[in-house]
């Protein structure tokens, strides 16, 4: 039964994405379009592009930037979430701010960025966490306010305070929508990794793709595009396996409430 539900689970992830290719397989096929060429030629120069040195010089630089500016978002989102949700007086004063600064795009920060923090790592560092910083804050927010009171009321019983009840009450309640924000501001991430590299860089995964579309490297700039949807498909498959872990007590809780 175990081998039978992982393999059913292997073709739900990656049947859609097998679909996909081949749909662009066929639909390129013999394709003459400059701009559309097919997906086999797009695989050839994907093999050719991005082997070791290109790896090196721009793929790492690119994940290296989106790691230092989720985690700032996450230590940053996490906690002001957790001050903003716990005080009601802080909330009250800061939500309108948060809400003006949420409406504003993260690219459109860019410029006024690099204004202060230069054209280097740092910019496009801030920029990813700028956009990834808004759902964890406001998930984490949501998850610190819906504690249950009676467990609240437990913990004062017990003398259960300050740190203690921080960790074990409030960030354990709250963690489930706390892991669902990271999870949205994953894609936001990479999107935002892939624009910083747009303005002003020398690598990069976004600067290269620029550089093959400004040259008309147009089979080069598509495997460029599918690399970053390969990469995306994998982050999120680890954060799964991540998060499976993290929140194994909450998803057993669930499948035993749905089985009582």
């Amino acid at each position: 039964m175990n081998v039978l539900a992982t393999g059913r689970r292997i073709l739900l992830v990656l049947g859609l994405p097998a679909v996909l290719f081949a749909v662009w397989w066929f639909a390129t096929a013999g394709s003459t379009d400059f701009y559309v060429p097919p997906l086999s030629a797009v695989l050839r120069k994907f093999g050719e592009v991005w082997t070791g040195e290109r790896l090196r010089a721009d793929v790492l630089p690119s994940l290296l930037r989106l790691t230092a500016g989720y985690l700032l978002a996450v230590v940053v989102g996490v906690g002001l979430g957790l001050v903003v949700g716990t005080h009601r007086v802080v909330r009250d004063v800061l939500e309108p701010v948060l809400e003006l600064f949420r409406a504003v795009p993260p690219p459109v920060l860019v410029p006024v960025i690099m204004l202060f923090a230069g054209i280097g790592d740092t910019m496009k560092v801030i920029v990813i966490a700028c956009g990834c910083v808004w759902p964890i804050l406001l998930n984490t927010v949501e998850g610190v306010r819906a504690v249950d009171e009676v467990l609240g009321d437990t913990c004062r019983s017990y003398g259960i305070t300050g740190p203690a009840r921080l960790w074990h009450l409030v960030l354990r309640s709250a963690s489930p929508q706390i892991v669902t924000g990271m999870r949205q501001s994953l894609s936001i991430g990479i999107i935002l990794m892939v624009i910083s590299e747009m303005f002003a860089a020398s690598n990069g995964l976004g600067f290269t793709i620029v550089q093959f579309q400004r040259t008309f490297a147009i089979p080069e700039m598509w495997s460029g595009i599918l690399l970053l949807g390969l990469l995306g498909f994998a982050l999120s498959l680890l954060f799964r396996l991540a998060e499976n872990r993290v929140l194994a007590w909450y998803h057993g809780l669930r499948h035993a409430q749905r089985n009582t």
